[in-house]
């Protein structure tokens, strides 16, 4: 594809993952049409060529090809309610956070309204957005990903199409983001512990890197356990992280740190030993978690 030939592509919703996703479409070479609640925000893509449509309908009648960044779908449909019948026939690709059922209703609303939906997630931070390693994965109409795969490349270079579920991004979202608050609140209070003895928290970053290097080693032998149901032969077993607890109440007491988000995840391991799987790998918390405690607000 030229440059000269690049398909028009309007983005709504300019936060900061929204404006990144229209400045590499700009850079690219695509006429890129913008709109956004609080028009301001338009402005510096303006100055960088895009067009600023004034309205919902006339933003996403402008190209055969609308990209939504909003904060949830519910934000999503709400937006682009009043701009249905302009959308119609049209490709609609939403990257916004929420869940599978969420996706799944984003979808039935484009259906009800003729248009082609295709729902994603930008699993990256904002500055990435355009690199070649950037991964991006959709999942849903997989002829819409064939249509324009080569210009959801311009988002990062690393783009999948999960299969034809359309639930199937928000579900993949959700499931690796579940990694992200626990390993980042770790790394916190590894920090305020460094702090409390004098040294920095950037002390603590080269080790934490190396520390993450051998987790994700261990990722395919976690998954290849969990998909077998085996747990009998554990590298480190649900016991030996039970009986690590109290070294986390001892920092706590130490560098006068609150340590009480850990409390959660110790009586998970401990309803793991009650179920039988003190001596198995710590992967057999999978088990558990299929089952709700009566605490949950899934049971």
């Amino acid at each position: 594809m030229t440059r000269q030939h690049r398909i028009p592509v309007t983005v709504v919703g300019l936060g900061s993952m929204g404006s990144a996703l229209a400045a590499a479409f700009l850079e690219a070479g695509h006429p890129t049409t913008v709109w956004n609640r609080t028009a301001s925000k338009a402005e510096p893509l303006v100055a960088q060529g895009a067009v600023h449509a004034r309205t919902m309908e006339e933003a996403v009648g402008a190209s055969p090809l609308t990209v939504t960044c909003f904060t949830t779908y519910e934000n999503t449909i709400e937006a682009l309610a009043p701009a249905a019948a302009a959308l119609k026939g049209k490709a609609l690709v939403t990257l916004n956070s929420g869940s599978p059922s969420g996706a799944r209703e984003m979808t039935a609303w484009a259906a009800g309204h003729g248009v082609r939906h295709l729902d994603g997630a930008v699993k990256n931070v904002p500055s990435a957005v355009g690199a070649e390693d950037t991964l991006l994965y959709y999942g849903g109409d997989r002829a819409v990903f064939d249509e324009f795969a080569p210009t959801l490349r311009v988002l990062g270079g690393h783009t999948v199409h999960l299969g034809d579920d359309p639930d199937l991004a928000a579900l993949y979202e959700m499931a690796v983001g579940g990694t992200l608050l626990p390993a980042l609140v770790g790394f916190f209070q590894g920090a305020a512990a460094m702090q409390a003895r004098g040294l920095t928290a950037g002390s603590l970053v080269p080790y934490t890197e190396k520390w993450f290097e051998m987790i994700i080693s261990l990722l395919p032998v976690f998954a290849g356990e969990i998909d077998r149901g085996e747990y009998g032969e554990p590298a480190s077993s649900v016991n030996l992280f039970l009986a690590g607890a109290a070294h986390d109440e001892e920092l706590g007491k130490e560098a006068a740190l609150d340590v009480g988000w850990h409390r959660p995840f110790h009586e998970l391991l401990e309803r793991a030993v009650a179920a039988g799987h003190g001596d198995h790998s710590i992967s057999a918390l999978t088990e558990v978690l299929k089952k709700p405690s009566p605490a949950s607000p899934a049971a």
